[in-house]
């Protein structure tokens, strides 16, 4: 089996972008956007609001998957695509300067055992954790915990995305405030020209749910059972892709809405390989047809949240449970506590 450089090599020929149909994609997925807004704002009856609502949000996933794609170079790197990429970017509340400087170091450093948090979700070890103090164990569990993925419009994107690197680092990351400017600016207008209500069900309430998906979904795709971890010196990029990257099975619907990014794996061996290529190269590489999966399964959902700690011993991620009941592994770690 190929694994390293040379399987890198074997995707290379996926990585390539029929930019037609990155076009034509983009143009249907904007246009299912527009129709489901159009049911959230203007429906007779709150009910079918509430669904244009969710499925408006469901499609800013696949909107977004779009400039994540484009941020990686894998599509739409003409002038025009150039314009109205980062324009997604704002609008889905990702700033282009902030998600490409913390995306970039995730890729490049995934699946290490410390120091992979920038760009995702923090994972420490057991020994570690028994050596933080009580706020920083608080802490921890707060990044980690489902209510801050399921309020992940406000904590991960608004809050993180947006306003902390903003406030880092004004004259880097001044996109981040202007995607702020942008998605409140036109909260605020379609509210007072169309009412409050029409805000709500519109602009507000679908971006709160494709933040949440999208939070989940970030979380996931690097915290599953069967995910595996490798301190910096045995660190390798194809095990990071293979063993550390979830497949996240889904149906097809759901497929469409998250724009393949459930093919994980494939997407972090090749970056470059467009979204819509994703199934193409793991039905034809065998290397890529063995992945960590899970899923949107109730079962496989909360078997993902009960995952907190990395135990180095048992080769596995534990609950905190099972970390509280655990003893420190490193006589080093314990002289130095």
């Amino acid at each position: 089996m190929r694994t390293g450089p040379e399987l890198v090599r074997a995707s290379s020929p996926y990585a390539r972008e029929d930019a037609a149909r990155s076009w034509r994609l983009l143009g249907i997925a904007l246009a299912v956007y527009a129709g489901f807004v159009a049911l959230a704002a203007a429906a007779p009856v709150w009910p079918l609001r509430l669904v244009g609502s969710v499925f408006a949000g469901l499609t800013i996933v696949r909107l977004f998957i779009f400039f994540h794609d484009y941020a990686h170079g894998a599509i739409l790197q003409s002038r025009a695509g150039k314009t109205v990429m980062p324009l997604i970017g704002y609008w889905t509340l990702s700033a282009p300067s902030v998600w490409r400087q913390t995306h970039d170091y995730h890729h490049k450093n995934t699946a290490k055992m410390v120091g992979a948090a920038i760009g995702s979700y923090p994972i420490v070890t057991l020994d570690i954790w028994r050596l933080m103090t009580p706020g920083q164990r608080r802490e921890y569990r707060l990044v980690r915990h489902p209510v801050n993925m399921a309020f992940g419009y406000v904590t991960v994107f608004i809050l993180g995305m947006c306003g902390s690197a903003f406030l880092r680092a004004p004259k880097v990351h001044w996109h981040g405030l202007l995607s702020l400017v942008i998605h409140f600016g036109i909260m605020a207008l379609v509210g007072v020209y169309a009412g409050w209500d029409v805000a709500a069900f519109s602009v507000l309430l679908p971006q709160f749910i494709a933040s949440g998906a999208g939070s989940y979904l970030f979380y996931a795709q690097h915290n599953f059972p069967s995910m595996q971890l490798r301190g910096r010196r045995d660190w390798e990029y194809s095990f990071a892709a293979l063993r550390s990257s979830s497949m996240f099975d889904m149906g097809p619907v759901m497929h469409w809405f998250t724009g393949n990014i459930g093919y994980h794996h494939v997407h972090h061996l090749n970056h470059r390989i467009p979204f819509y290529r994703l199934p193409e190269a793991m039905a034809e590489l065998p290397e890529l047809q063995d992945p960590g999966r899970t899923s949107w399964r109730p079962s496989d959902v909360m078997a993902c949240l009960r995952l907190a700690v990395w135990d180095p011993a048992k080769g596995r991620m534990v609950s905190f449970e099972e970390a509280e009941a655990t003893p420190l592994q490193s006589e080093e770690l314990l002289s130095a506590k």
